[in-house]
């Protein structure tokens, strides 16, 4: 089965986790410092919130698998969308170790799908810079020098890091 991902930049995470405590009727289920996660089953969500720096409002979607046989159904299918579709194996990012792939809509919206494999004490990759730190988790693709994240476009990162 899938779960549906939305993950939100915020400015303030104690007022937004307040907000949506009180909206989905939960505390979160992962809450750190820098970011909030709510692994709802009615709706089917797996939404998350962070203060990282990176621009206010949505981050990206994605849709969360629960096995490898239907993250490889997955990467198929968004194969057939688009031929760069990027991948990153092992992921450390949002305090989760994941295998994902990464496409971007028709309207530039970055979709993350992922299976989530373990839980991790840190947000992203160890040996990240403290700007990449302050980026989302979105893989890093430089395409200017005032972007410190952004959306995929078919190049992997150097460093394997989404975060």
């Amino acid at each position: 089965m899938k779960r549906l991902h939305v993950h939100i930049s915020v400015d303030n995470l104690a007022e937004s986790i307040r907000f949506y405590s009180a909206m989905f009727a939960s505390q979160p289920t992962v809450n750190k410092p820098d970011y909030a996660k709510w692994m709802l089953d009615d709706p089917r969500v797996n939404f998350a919130i962070s203060q990282r720096g990176a621009a206010m409002g949505l981050n990206h979607l994605g849709i969360q698998i629960e096995s490898a046989d239907e993250l490889a159904e997955m990467h198929q299918r968004l194969q057939t969308l688009q031929e760069s579709v990027v991948e990153e194996a092992g992921a450390a990012c949002c305090y989760a170790k994941s295998d994902k792939y990464w496409v971007n809509d028709p309207q530039g919206i970055a979709w993350e799908t992922f299976h989530t494999l373990d839980s991790i004490p840190m947000f992203g990759e160890p040996q990240a810079t403290a700007s990449q730190e302050a980026a989302c988790c979105i893989p890093l693709v430089q395409t200017s020098s005032t972007s410190a994240c952004c959306v995929p476009t078919g190049q992997r990162t150097t460093n394997g890091s989404c975060c």
